[in-house]
């Protein structure tokens, strides 16, 4: 089945979704989540490398991406518990600024920035290989159009596919 234009996400609070919703200007994703730079293989000084973010994606109300903030408050060497609450104490303020603010599931197209050498975005992801075409073998949807399999919320690591209700595997 391929992957829709908009991806539904389902609204759960107190767990991975619980930052998520529309505002005045739309929808917003939002989270506090950690990430390597792209390539980076986790070895002696992954503490060094494992930056902690506050994360807010905004979009307008047909779920296109209109843009991101995204801030690094340190590396888990420099004292997860301390950075991890620098990116809450921020990201409450970034959420407490958007007016008409309220917690419910949203659906947004695929979108992907980079930051600090990281992914950020809800990116189309195959099972298959790409040809030389850019078409995918094996994708799982019956053809071979290169339609996608699913998304994958980045860098947190939450996968949406069929039935495209909003719930998540992770």
């Amino acid at each position: 089945m391929n992957v829709p234009d908009v991806v539904p996400i389902a609204y759960e609070p107190d767990y991975r979704t619980a930052t998520i919703g529309r505002w005045d200007g739309g929808q917003f994703l939002a989270s506090v989540t950690a990430a390597f730079p792209e390539g980076r293989t986790v070895g002696d000084d992954w503490a060094r490398h494992k930056r902690w973010y506050a994360v807010l994606h905004r979009f307008d109300a047909a779920g296109r991406h209109l843009g991101s903030s995204i801030v690094s408050t340190g590396t888990t060497e420099d004292g997860e518990r301390e950075v991890v609450e620098a990116a809450r104490l921020l990201l409450d303020e970034w959420l407490d600024a958007l007016p008409g603010r309220r917690y419910e599931s949203i659906a947004v197209a695929p979108f992907a920035v980079r930051c600090e050498g990281a992914l950020f975005g809800l990116v189309v992801e195959h099972h298959g290989e790409e040809d030389e075409g850019g078409d995918v073998e094996g994708d799982g949807d019956g053809g071979e159009d290169g339609a996608g399999d699913w998304v994958e919320l980045y860098p947190d690591g939450l996968g949406f596919s069929a039935p495209w209700d909003g719930t998540y595997d992770t």
